[in-house]
């Protein structure tokens, strides 16, 4: 019995695995769609589109899939329309909140964003309502194993990049939004690349608030049609 429940416990950890990764194909499939559907599904003229096969591939998403989510985009084949929605509000504490999604049916987005919030006591705002906290920039992600603290920041002025923050495990290189993929290509070191929100100001969180704000959070990035969602909470 107990070599059978091993298995089981194997057999239903790999389950889970499976379906995790399954989730992060479908909204990297959503990403690819929307960005061919807006900007065309040439990746040469489509930073957008670039950066999101970049993330597929890197998430060892089968070829098969990133072709049919560009199909879908461009019109080759039938696909849902979807809309980009973004949500706003905030979370215990007061913790600003922004939630874009990618979805086919608004109504059941919003109601499931709002139940979120509700359910870890939070509010869902109107739109703007913590928007004006954030500033949109590039963020190019680079672990603090590829270079010097010192370095990266002569790098990134060297670059034309903004500026430079140190988080625990990376740098953030920021960017104006607009040439976010020629700073990127400037930078020859192992880096993730992507448009970001970047608060202007954070908020602490310790003991239980903090773990009802981040369980909100991942419940949140569980729900399909949840692309990114950004707050101002301050790291520990």
């Amino acid at each position: 019995m107990a070599g059978h429940s091993k298995f089981a416990n194997i057999k239903h950890k790999k389950e889970k695995e499976d379906f995790k990764r399954g989730k992060i194909f479908t909204k990297l499939a959503k990403e690819i769609t929307i960005a061919c559907k807006i900007s065309g599904s040439d990746p040469n003229f489509n930073p957008r589109l670039r950066l999101a096969i970049s993330k597929a591939k890197a998430s060892n998403m089968p070829k098969d899939n990133i072709e049919k989510a560009i199909k879908k985009g461009s019109g080759e084949i039938e696909g849902s329309h979807l809309l980009e929605v973004r949500y706003e509000g905030y979370g215990v504490g007061g913790v600003a909140v922004i939630v874009d999604t990618l979805t086919d049916n608004k109504n059941r987005t919003a109601s499931e964003i709002r139940h979120a919030f509700s359910k870890f006591g939070g509010n869902l705002g109107e739109t703007g309502s913590v928007s004006w906290i954030f500033d949109k920039k590039g963020v190019i992600s680079v672990d603090k194993e590829e270079s010097s603290e010192e370095d990266i920041i002569n790098l990134a002025l060297k670059v034309g990049a903004e500026d430079v923050i140190t988080a625990k495990e990376k740098y953030l290189v920021l960017t104006d939004p607009s040439s976010l993929y020629e700073v990127s290509d400037k930078i020859n070191l192992k880096k993730d690349v992507g448009m970001s929100m970047i608060p202007q100001n954070t908020i602490m969180l310790g003991g239980e608030e903090r773990e009802k704000f981040i369980n909100m959070l991942n419940f949140m990035d569980d729900l399909d049609d949840v692309q990114n969602i950004y707050s101002n909470i301050e790291e520990i």
